[in-house]
């Protein structure tokens, strides 16, 4: 076979999953700041039992320089979306690719010509696979690794996928925080003034799904009127709170109420890419031993808040930053103790002033910025 000859391969069945699965390695080997993902939970997100493809089509492809895997791509259309705004607009995602701009033409076009068939008039991504999910293509703060749910890219990916006539639409930012930071003075009169009629929870594991319902409740309300919001459905939360939960304690989720009500609620993780990234992707057969032994040790330096949000009736009052306020010195207590000393807080849209200006007053800054895009299918 012509080893320069570029063809792209449709995925289908188990043994290409895992070529398709295992693209980024490829792409990273030199790469000292990526963080191979665990193959066992990749294979978990692209597998039919996950919710998302309850309310999504999807289809993925590979791109092939003679018989060796050069890139990947995913497409989707989301009915949740769909339904929601009436745009007909479809999804890429999932995109992996060497430095060559016949593999991001060929790779694009594909996903592209899929979405048309579909009845699609625009495409924006990446999102792998949905707005709730890891989303955003890494354009500024490539000298770290990500944090936990969080990509990473190479800088050449933007260029090119700007190349095949893909324009921002919004920048997602991460914002880094350190742990012993000091509540300006007018925080502490704000919060002092709401105290009396809120109380302010750790999860509890006892109640856990009922608590992750009343978790998804108060993001679905506090996020659904921000840009490209798409509700999580209670399979989708419950999926993610039994990926997740065993990496937390009970502290590491708070949920505030109000008179008894559920009014506010943060959710921070140990950031796990600290002590995953020698494993290759492996828990198998001693990696699943590695990983609790660093884990239990305390490790860990850092975290990552994916979740917060405070309830819609709230938002424009003075209560609403004082629950966001509060959530966050719980969870901060809580972190710190268990010797973490830096918070990742993203993504955060970069036109949500109210929440950039709260993390901002505890001494936040933005250390990456991801980038959705889109394109008019002509």
């Amino acid at each position: 076979m012509d080893k320069t000859a570029l063809r792209i391969r449709k995925v289908k069945g188990p043994h290409l999953l895992r070529q398709f699965i295992r693209v980024p390695w490829r792409i990273y080997a030199k790469d000292k700041n990526w963080v191979p993902p665990l193959l066992m939970e990749r294979r978990r997100h692209l597998s039919p039992r996950n919710p998302y493809f309850k309310h999504a089509s999807y289809c993925s492809w590979i791109a092939y320089l003679g018989d060796r895997p050069a890139g990947r791509i995913s497409a989707q259309v989301d009915r949740l979306h769909t339904g929601r705004y009436q745009d007909a607009t479809g999804f890429f995602g999932m995109l992996e690719a060497e430095d060559n701009p016949e593999i991001f033409r060929a790779l694009t076009r594909t996903a592209e010509e899929w979405l048309r068939a579909k009845g699609m008039q625009r495409i924006t991504g990446p999102f792998n696979l949905s707005i709730n999910q890891e989303c955003g293509l890494l354009i500024e703060g490539f000298d770290t690794p990500p944090s936990i749910m969080m990509g990473h890219a190479p800088e050449y990916y933007a260029p090119r996928i700007e190349e095949q006539g893909y324009q921002k639409e919004k920048d997602l930012l991460a914002y880094l925080v350190p742990i012993d930071f000091e509540w300006p003075s007018h925080v502490t009169r704000l919060i002092a003034k709401t105290t009396e009629d809120v109380h302010v929870r750790p999860l509890r594991k006892a109640s856990f799904l009922e608590d992750l319902d009343i978790l998804r409740e108060i993001f679905n309300d506090a996020w659904s009127e921000n840009w490209g919001f798409i509700p999580f459905t209670k399979s989708e939360f419950r999926e993610l709170g039994q990926a997740i939960g065993h990496l937390i304690s009970e502290e590491f989720v708070q949920i505030a109420e109000v008179n008894g009500t559920p009014a506010a609620m943060i959710v921070a993780l140990p950031n796990i890419n600290e002590i995953i990234a020698d494993l290759n992707g492996r828990l198998f057969p001693t990696g699943w031993i590695k990983f609790l032994l660093r884990l239990r040790a305390g490790r860990i330096e850092s975290a990552r808040v994916p979740l917060m949000g405070v309830c819609r009736r709230y938002q424009d009052t003075l209560s609403g930053p004082a629950l966001a306020f509060m959530v966050i010195d719980a969870v901060r207590s809580a972190a710190a103790e268990k010797g973490i000393r830096k918070v990742e807080m993203s993504w955060i849209l970069e036109d949500n002033t109210g929440i950039r200006n709260i993390i901002e007053s505890i001494g936040g800054s933005v250390y990456k910025r991801y980038r959705i895009y889109g394109k008019i299918l002509g």
